[in-house]
Parts: structure tokens; sequence; C-alpha cells
């Protein structure tokens, strides 16, 4: 089974009238308000400033295929926190009034970027005091909380600061009285962590911002699996929660798959394709600023149809889409 392109993508492009959204408009969280019909995009922005400051803009639609955007970013980096440098790759859930967002963040701005001319720029780099580690990947997960875009709270880091922990996920609900989340720490490697690549975890706490009891959920095991994380929030369905992951195959290029969940112990898998659904074959996938990638963020499902809501090659956002039932019928057929 395979998800299906829409036809006019990509849905959102660089609008070259923005300085601020002028070179990337990509990987989108995204949600649906049942009530008023409308689809929300909440997508990763930069312009060709020197230090490429990252934001976050915002998109709605009423049929899903055709957005119109706000003219500012709704939310971006903070004057002096380790969200300073960028917030990237939002991921968004909605719990009673408030939508909670998970981001990627830096404390300070990327080393250096290639634009598709092939001519680099260099931004500035973190203080020399700082440790080696930090200096050259300091990428960490925030919270943020809204209940309409406009205003934000700054919730704070959820993950460990000494640990290249990206990824985050959040379920819709509490399940067994606690919060639970996909994260992927690109060190948990080797003896001690039973993978040899960076994979899914699963954790859970009372508390967002201190889930400790972390596990390995799942790693590569196909051919076009090697660097795995999880992409877009689960989905509650009669045979368990339904998410999408991403995996960078050998070939460096990005494919994605889907985990069926036990509903009440989320760490146990049910289900797994052991083929990809998506990878990356059009122009607005292989041309920009990672020529072969496809990461959705946030997904939604209109009239029984998934909608997912993907990154084109760290540059555009497209559509892809495929009947729920179609889906679900085929991942039960899977091993776990």
């Amino acid at each position: 089974m395979k998800l299906t392109r829409y036809e006019g993508n990509p849905v959102l492009k660089p609008n070259p009238e923005h300085s601020w959204e002028c070179m990337v408009t990509t990987n989108p969280g995204a949600w649906y308000d049942e009530e008023r019909h409308e689809v929300l995009l909440l997508y990763r922005a930069a312009g060709f400033d020197e230090q490429h400051i990252i934001r976050l803009g915002l998109a709605r639609s009423r049929d899903g295929r055709n957005f119109e955007r706000q003219p500012e970013p709704v939310f971006g980096p903070s004057s002096d926190g380790f969200d300073a440098g960028c917030v990237e790759d939002p991921r968004v859930v909605k719990m009673n009034d408030y939508f909670y967002i998970t981001y990627a963040s830096r404390p300070f701005p990327p080393g250096q970027y290639w634009l598709n001319n092939h001519v680099p720029y260099r931004a500035p780099k973190c203080p020399p005091e700082f440790p080696q580690r930090l200096r050259t990947n300091a990428t960490a997960t925030g919270l943020a909380l809204t209940r309409d875009f406009k205003t934000f709270i700054r919730a704070g880091r959820m993950t460990d600061a000494m640990v290249d922990d990206r990824n985050v996920v959040l379920f819709p609900e509490r399940i067994g009285g606690e919060f639970w989340m996909f994260h992927r720490p690109m060190e948990w490697l080797g003896r001690g962590f039973g993978t040899d690549y960076p994979s899914i975890w699963i954790a859970h706490g009372p508390d967002l911002l201190s889930m400790r009891d972390s596990r390995l959920l799942c790693t590569a095991r196909e051919p076009w699996e090697r660097k795995m994380g999880a992409n877009t929030p689960p989905i509650r369905t009669e045979y368990g929660w339904l998410t999408l992951y991403h995996a960078v195959g050998p070939d460096s290029r990005y494919r994605l798959g889907a985990l069926l969940l036990k509903l009440d112990e989320p760490s146990r898998v049910l289900h797994r394709t052991p083929e990809w659904l998506l990878q990356p074959e059009m122009e607005y996938e292989v041309d920009g600023m990672y020529a072969g990638c496809v990461f959705p963020c946030g997904k939604v499902v209109i009239d029984g149809v998934l909608h997912v809501y993907y990154g084109g090659a760290d540059r555009f956002v497209a559509l892809a889409t495929c009947p729920l039932d179609e889906l679900l019928k085929y991942l039960r057929t899977c091993p776990a």
C-alpha cells in the first residue's frame, strides 16, 4: 500500500514577498477544527538572512488543499533561552482547551547552511567555552502551549540538554493516568541500548517536562531503514494507536512507514509496515535544502480520509492521502 500524492502539490512553497519565509516553508504540524471545518498548518519557515532564523508560520484551509497564510510568523526563537537559535518541526495535539506543540530547537543559530546554488554562508557559532558536543549539535525539544495560535506559553525544554533529542511527539491523551511521548535520542546507541542506529523510543511520566521512564520502541529492521524517528501524533483507533514514522536508509533518503500500538500499553508494537508508504520521487521532494526527504509532522482525518502533510526536500509542504480504513486493514496484516 502507498500514500497518494495530491496532484496540486506543493500546497505551500517559499513566498518571495515575505523575507521570513522566502527560502523555506516545510515540515508542518496540523490540526483539523471539526466545528469550523478548517485545517491549520503550523509550519517551519526561514529566509535568506545571514543567521538563518527559523520561525513558525500559520496557514488555514477550508478544503485541506488551498491554504491562506498569515503575513507574519506566529512563533519564533526566544531572546536568550534554550531555543534562541531556532524553532522548527512542530507537532500539534490538543488536550482540553490547549494546543500542545513540541518543537526542535537550538540555543544558537546553525553554523552553516547550503543553498540551492551550493554557495555556503556561515552564521555565528557557539562561544568557545561551551562543551564541544554542545557547540556542534545542541538540538533539544521544547514545549509551547496556546489556545488560539496568537499568544503562546513557552513551557520549557522537554529533553536532556546534553543529548541530541528530537522528533518528540506527544500522545493526545493520558494513558494509565500519565503522559506519553515518542522521542529519538541520537546518542543512545550500542551496548546497553539495544540498537546500532538512532531509533524511536517511548517515554511516559506524570509531568510533561519530566518523562524519564523511557524504553526502546522500534529500531531499523528493513533494508530501507537505518536512522528512524516518529513523525505524526498518534490517532486512537479501535485497533490501536496509529502513527507514522520516517527512516533514513543507506542511500540517505527519507521514507515513511506506519506503526500500530496497543491502546492501553503503547510501548507494545502490534503491527508495523515492512514496506514504505511514501518515498521521495517528485521534484519538490528531491530538489531543495535536503535532496530526497519526505518528512511529515502533521496529519488529520477528514471524512474518513487520512491527510498527511509533509515537508518535501526541507523546502516545501506537500499532501498525501489514503482512506484510513484501508491503511488500518493493510497494517493489521503486517507483523510486529
